[in-house]
């Protein structure tokens, strides 16, 4: 396990993430009086997107990080290890889809694969391009899937398999980006975010200072932006009236409280104004990335007080991949329990796992593998022999 209190923090972040990820599948999502489950109010939409968040992060560093945007062959040997990450990843995801119902979970690995393959050209932008784009997208992608998805409802998307992908190429493409449960088009905000932050000096306390003072600021704005439009102008109640028409009291109630599946519905536009999880609108991605950015920088800060506390986390961070893979097979186990013991029994199975493993090995079983596939690629490419050297037989 990588041992700077930096790559510790962050590493323990990650490990939070499956945690929340993990407590969202084995929790209710309401409690006997209606009210969103603790679980539910810490976890569901933020785990999600702080591991979206990461990923950021986590290319951000294997392409350079502060030292220099790839450029040139350089440049194409990462875009190359990038998109064989995104092939490994995605094909995992999609043979999880044959395994998991998507009433136990929602696999990610398929939409975090096209998050890969859309971070290729974001490469050599600068961080402020980063955070401008995120911005951009954070403002404009909610509204144009709104108008794009017109006319439609949101549906529960089954979990994709290879037999869709085979069967249907055009559709999951369609869901992967627009319509999914983790739409990539939306979520290329939180990819945005994480490179620029990884490209940051993280290792300087008044940056990591400054990561989570903006993370609040934007927790705050969108909360009493949403406040704002919904309760003092009159959304709630245009709301209320509207999706009472089509939904029954305790259905509305359930999604204002747990969320959506990636989308809301198209008959008003005053749904944009919510942010409830995984509803992908602008408040909900403003928010979310404020809890990431939060929760990243105070396990940076962790990190630098003690490694020891934040080792069991670390560990499995390291290794989320294989982690979570492990996590779904579990899920889909006969066996395995559920509900808040299954959660207790899955963590501690994870952690020790990870603890185990990280004394002997720097990667996770998975990881070692996707790392494995794409270095070799990104060698190739930049082993390559150059082609058209200018004055190699210049005359003297």
């Amino acid at each position: 396990m990588r041992s700077t209190p930096r790559l510790v923090g962050i590493d323990a972040a990650r490990g939070l993430a499956l945690v929340g990820m993990i407590a969202v599948h084995h929790f209710e999502a309401t409690d006997a009086d209606g009210t969103s489950s603790l679980a539910w109010t810490l976890a569901a939409g933020k785990s999600a997107a702080l591991f979206a968040l990461l990923a950021g992060v986590g290319i951000a560093f294997t392409t350079g990080g502060r030292r220099r945007r790839p450029t040139g062959r350089m440049w194409k040997a990462q875009a190359a290890s990038l998109l064989v990450r995104a092939l490994i990843i995605g094909a995992v995801g999609l043979a999880l889809g044959h395994l998991v119902p998507t009433d136990s979970a929602g696999v990610i690995l398929p939409y975090y694969a096209a998050l890969f393959v859309l971070a290729v050209p974001l490469l050599s932008l600068s961080s402020r391009a980063l955070v401008v784009l995120g911005t951009v997208i954070v403002l404009a992608v909610p509204g144009l899937s709104h108008l794009l998805r017109a006319g439609t409802e949101p549906v529960t998307v089954p979990n994709m398999t290879v037999t869709d992908l085979v069967d249907h190429p055009l559709q999951v493409l369609i869901e992967l980006t627009v319509t999914g449960q983790y739409p990539a088009l939306a979520w290329m905000a939180y990819l945005c975010v994480g490179l620029a932050v990884g490209r940051a000096a993280l290792s300087s306390r008044a940056v990591v200072g400054a990561v989570i003072l903006v993370g609040g600021a934007l927790v705050a704005v969108s909360m009493g932006v949403s406040w704002l439009l919904l309760d003092v102008v009159g959304g709630r109640a245009r709301l209320d009236q509207v999706a009472l028409q089509s939904m029954t009291p305790q259905e509305y109630a359930d999604v204002t409280t747990s969320g959506w599946n990636g989308t809301t519905p198209t008959d008003t536009g005053w749904w944009l104004a919510t942010r409830a999880p995984h509803s992908s609108t602008s408040l909900d991605l403003a928010y979310t990335i404020g809890v990431a950015l939060a929760v990243l920088g105070a396990c940076i800060l962790l990190g630098r007080m003690t490694t020891t506390l934040l080792r069991p986390l670390a560990a499995a961070g390291s290794m989320t991949l294989t982690l979570y893979c492990m996590h779904l097979v579990m899920l889909s186990a006969p066996a395995v329990p559920g509900g808040p013991t299954g959660f207790l029994v899955q963590v501690a199975v994870l952690v020790a796992f990870a603890l185990l493993w990280s004394r002997h090995h720097a990667r996770g079983p998975f990881e070692e593998l996707v790392a494995e596939a794409a270095g070799a690629v990104r060698r190739k490419v930049l082993a390559a022999p150059r082609t058209g050297h200018r004055g190699a037989h210049r005359k003297r």
